[in-house]
């Protein structure tokens, strides 16, 4: 609908991570390069963590597509599974046949694949998505995959990614073996209201956008005011809004179109 009024090759505010629309806050900025970090020197646990859409799968797909062909990667996206499930669904990423039900031979089986990416020059990165859903009993599993290394290396680095209840969930007292061995952390918050607006124009021009629609400065601030600069919900309120600037055939989106994509997002009548 909009796309072909304002000129878009395509919707600029999409919910879906597309890595190709991640914009780089000094946040994510610091939360790439603390990713890039413990995977590259091999560091073995890293933990990334921010509130619900603040923009960490996004994050962590374009970092995953940038490490090149050295690296394999398996990423897990539902955790809420039975430790030796999850076990075999790391397998099945990985492209592991073994289905058994012994977990000391999957785990055999998965030392076997790493030891052989080794020979072959490749590192292998495991990235558990929604961490904070896993059970004790499957963090305590995610613990003794840290375990399989040479006198050399960690032979798989770990990603936890989850929501801040991951942080208050490491640091029960039972956990403290798994927290000792998360050597990066970081935590990345929401966009200040300035790169609120600098967000709005990275994405218009990734989608095609020619300089239209102008979003004046009482729309950024009213987006950022509902959003409190979660990347998800400013995609939200500004798809709306893009769709009101439609209807009323209008280039420049203000508050009063702000103010009506809100109230359409929270049903209001």
């Amino acid at each position: 609908m909009y796309e072909d009024f304002y000129g878009f090759d395509e919707s600029p505010f999409n919910i879906t991570p597309d890595p190709r629309f991640l914009f780089f806050s000094d946040r994510h900025r610091e939360a790439y390069d603390h990713l890039f970090f413990g995977i590259t020197q091999r560091k073995g646990f890293i933990q990334l963590t921010g509130e619900v859409g603040a923009g960490k799968t996004t994050l962590s797909r374009k970092l995953l597509e940038e490490l090149g062909p050295e690296f394999e990667t398996a990423w897990i996206l539902n955790p809420t599974l039975t430790s030796l499930q999850l076990l075999r669904a790391i397998l099945r990423e990985l492209g592991i046949g073994y289905r058994g039900n012994d977990r000391g031979r999957a785990m055999d089986e998965l030392n076997g694949f790493l030891l052989d990416r080794v020979a072959e020059g490749q590192d292998v990165v495991l990235l558990i998505d929604e961490a904070q859903d896993l059970t004790p009993e499957n963090l305590e599993q995610v613990r003794l995959l840290s375990n399989l290394e040479t006198d050399q290396r960690k032979l798989l680095q770990i990603i936890l990614m989850g929501q801040p209840e991951l942080r208050a969930m490491l640091d029960r007292h039972d956990l403290r073996q798994l927290r000792q061995r998360i050597t990066v952390r970081y935590h990345l918050g929401p966009l200040t209201r300035h790169e609120t607006e600098y967000y709005i124009q990275h994405r218009l021009a990734v989608a095609g956008g020619d300089g239209r629609p102008r979003f004046s400065r009482w729309a950024v601030q009213a987006v950022h005011r509902y959003s409190r600069g979660v990347p998800r919900l400013i995609n939200a309120v500004c798809d709306k809004t893009l769709l009101c600037g439609y209807v009323e055939e209008t280039d420049r989106l203000g508050w009063a179109q702000v103010r009506r994509a809100i109230r359409d997002l929270e049903g209001a009548t």
